[in-house]
């Protein structure tokens, strides 16, 4: 058979633990045996960025400005045990901050939907796409470890010397301080992209903070948000019949529970990380979630919604059998796949990229399927697929089809 050609590279971000063994799998047994692919390979694993003093991250965002188009594996964001654990020099940033922080797009993150396997939360009958900012906040920090007593403050200095001060707090022991900013360039960016994709997908929009704490802080992208629906939006969202409101985020959490479903919720940077989460392990899996950072000069960045499931490499390591759900990592794939062949008018390309995705739910919807999904489905008789058997399964799904 002949293979689909492209015709211009997408990036390639590799990364850790067992979702970079379950990356190659993929490549080796659902890509590269049906496209000639072409793509530009930066290796995101903990080690080389390590070796590279975390330049491999960059480079890696560059080069996705510059191609418009990539599919990224899931990274470890190194805690202090992580230091220990690969003697990093330096406890190096998350990459998706970075990669978020250069690229200054927003993160769309939706679950699988797959007969079988119903939402913990019963009345949600829709899709519930979370809504990232992907810029700044805990992502860009800057923290002090305190061991002695002493004055803290927030000092703001202008281009022209002046000062603005604001005491945080005067220590009489040792604590902790953390440094946090946005700008509302990004922030109007954030707004722009959740209204347009709202339009796009004819779905309501919600945006949630805790302005009634954060009186300045999230009360200026509330007010953002606010300014920009009402001078571009208002009017757009009553033709297309959708509507846009805030709401606190304690609030948002308790009128999720209780909602159908099918509407995008707007969340700060953490916020979204959490909420998505916890929408996608209600749904079903966590390795059941899309993701796609979209930048306002319209390069899209793909990647699964989940981490690096540390658990089953060790198993893994040890010679162990891992039953890894690789479904997100595999859509991340068909969606770089599919907006590469958008952009570059290959509609073949678009075609696969469509047929995998069918092929991954339908062996899913035949009953074949990872441990995860097999604990949870009210499909009866399902075969539980240790981790390779499972991508073999959706490629003679793919090939029957």
């Amino acid at each position: 058979m002949e293979k689909i050609q492209m015709t211009t590279p997408l990036v390639e971000m590799d990364g850790d633990e067992m979702t970079r063994i379950l990356w190659k799998m993929i490549k080796d047994e659902l890509i590269l045996p049906y496209v000639d692919l072409k793509s530009e390979y930066y290796d995101l694993g903990l080690e080389y960025r390590n070796e590279t003093n975390d330049q491999v991250t960059v480079d890696s965002a560059e080069a996705t400005m510059k191609y418009g188009v990539a599919v990224k594996c899931a990274t470890i964001t190194p805690n202090a045990a992580r230091m220990t654990e690969y003697n990093l020099k330096e406890m190096w940033k998350s990459p998706n901050g970075t990669i978020r922080a250069m690229l200054d797009g927003t993160v769309f993150r939706a679950p699988i939907i797959v007969k079988g396997i119903e939402p913990c939360v019963k009345n949600w009958e829709k899709p519930i796409t979370l809504a990232r900012h992907a810029y700044g906040d805990v992502y860009k920090n800057t923290e002090i470890k305190v061991d002695k007593p002493g004055k803290a403050e927030l000092v703001f200095t202008a281009e022209d010397g002046t000062e603005v001060r604001e005491l945080i707090h005067t220590f009489k022991a040792p604590g902790i301080l953390q440094g946090i900013h946005n700008t509302d360039a990004s922030i109007t960016s954030f707004a722009h992209a959740c209204f347009k994709y709202a339009l796009d997908t004819k779905q309501d929009l919600w945006f949630a903070t805790k302005d009634t704490i954060s009186k300045k802080y999230d009360h200026n992208f509330k007010d953002i948000f606010q300014e920009i629906y009402d001078a571009e939006y208002a009017e757009q969202f009553k033709a297309a019949g959708i509507s846009y409101f805030y709401t606190l985020i304690d609030d948002a959490v308790a009128r999720v529970m209780k909602d159908k479903g099918g509407f995008i919720w707007a969340c700060k940077n953490y916020d979204g990380d959490v909420m998505s989460d916890m929408v996608s392990s209600a749904f079903g899996s966590l390795a059941m979630m899309t993701s796609v950072l979209v930048s306002p000069s319209g390069v899209y960045e793909y990647e699964a919604a989940h981490g690096t499931v540390q658990r089953h490499y060790y198993k893994h390591l040890k010679g162990e059998e891992t039953s890894t759900n690789s479904v997100a990592t595999i859509f991340a794939w068909t969606g770089a796949l599919r907006k590469r062949g958008e952009l570059d008018n290959i509609a073949a390309l678009c075609e696969f990229a469509d047929k995998l995705e069918a092929a991954t739910v339908k062996t899913i919807e035949d009953g074949k399927m990872t441990k995860d999904l097999a604990a949870i489905t009210s499909l009866k008789d399902v075969t539980v697929l240790n981790s390779a058997d499972f991508i073999k399964a959706i490629r003679a799904t793919y090939d029957a089809m």
